[in-house]
């Protein structure tokens, strides 16, 4: 019954039936911006760009939560691997994230612990078994893995542990919309919505975003029927002039989202501001621990302090192309200088990355 459920979504004759309706609907240049990084390999992987009309054109945003981290973030979470007391555990795509002078991919290969994990409760069973080591779980991500990180903040501290430690780099999505459309150099139409942050924070979540901008907003699942229909009511809102908060995706996602996980996220953590790369600092955009669990952060335990002024790559499209300024293939060491293998930024390394797609999908 679950392969039927799916089948319905990646169903080639319900696909052309909105890709018909598209063309015939869509009489005005449209620029749409898919958020999420998921839905921007889905568009590579089923083609979706080339079925749709010429004028009508999707741009990557920064919904990819490896490519926003900061530079300055890395070195920081480099700096703390180099600590030989320390196990550093982290999500594979952070591997080859390039920092200012290395990587932790390269601090790895110098003989520093530092160990790929799928989860963040990998990381606490780490910290169990080495009581004299202390155990850092590098965690970045939106709303989606955050309500899991603060429930193992919540089991570390049912354990006693106190050799285990979080780096908050987490992010949240809607203060960076806020961000993107105050930009000048953009011009944004409307947005397809992540789905998987819908999930946890509700279509309410993004209510106040639609309130202060009035651009069209669905939010979007991730199969190709789910994209191409989240397309659609894009365009049938503009060409209605009827701009909306719409979900598309209401086989998942309600309204008020998982209040559970909304609470447990906010039982643990706090807003602070936080930094994007491309977009800088923006207000209230991060999450960080609340004073009663501070003996869990890393950022304190190893004096951790960032320096006052982000400095980007000059020679990296990265920030640019996270704002949907620039694409890929207008870097000039696009599949040149920088590849998977070897990435001047986060874009070219991150499965969910805009350059990575490019390169993997052969667009040039």
């Amino acid at each position: 019954m679950t392969t039927n459920y799916i089948k319905e979504y990646r169903d080639p004759e319900i696909a052309n039936q909105f890709i018909r309706r598209i063309h015939t609907s869509a009489k005005k240049p449209l620029r749409l911006m898919e958020v999420c990084g998921t839905h921007t390999m889905s568009i590579f992987r089923n083609g979706i760009r080339s079925v749709l009309p010429s004028h009508v054109s999707l741009l990557s945003g920064p919904g990819c939560p490896v490519c926003v981290t900061a530079q300055s973030e890395m070195d920081a979470v480099i700096e703390i691997a180099q600590d030989k007391t320390t196990i550093l555990c982290i999500f594979g795509d952070l591997m080859k994230i390039p920092g200012s002078q290395s990587s932790l991919r390269i601090e790895s290969s110098k003989g520093l612990d530092i160990r790929v994990v799928y989860s963040s409760f990998d990381a606490l069973r780490i910290a169990e078994i080495n009581p004299k080591k202390r155990v850092v779980f590098v965690a970045i991500g939106f709303e989606t893995t955050i309500p899991a990180i603060a429930g193992t903040i919540l089991m570390a501290e049912k354990k006693g542990l106190s050799n285990f430690y979080i780096y908050s780099a987490h992010k949240v999505i809607p203060p960076a919309l806020h961000m993107l459309v105050q930009n000048r150099d953009i011009r944004i139409d409307g947005f397809l919505l992540p789905g998987h942050v819908a999930v946890v924070l509700g279509v309410q979540g993004f209510q106040d975003f639609f309130n202060f901008t009035k651009i069209p907003c669905v939010v979007a699942g991730f199969e190709p029927v789910d994209i191409l229909d989240a397309i659609y009511r894009l365009v049938q809102q503009h060409e209605q002039s009827a701009p909306a908060l719409d979900n598309a995706y209401q086989r998942v996602v309600t309204h008020e989202g998982n209040v559970k996980a909304q609470h447990m996220m906010y039982q643990v953590f706090q807003a602070a501001n936080a930094r994007w790369r491309g977009l800088g600092e923006i207000l209230n955009s991060g999450l960080e621990l609340k004073p009663q669990y501070n003996q869990f952060c890393a950022k304190q335990a190893f004096g951790v302090t960032l320096p006052p002024i982000e400095v980007e790559p000059p020679e990296c499209l990265c920030g640019k192309i996270l704002q949907g300024i620039n694409i890929p293939t207008e870097c000039i060491f696009f599949n040149r200088k920088c590849t998977p293998e070897h990435p001047m930024g986060p874009c070219m390394v991150s499965m969910e990355g805009t350059c990575a797609a490019y390169f993997q999908y052969g667009i040039t």
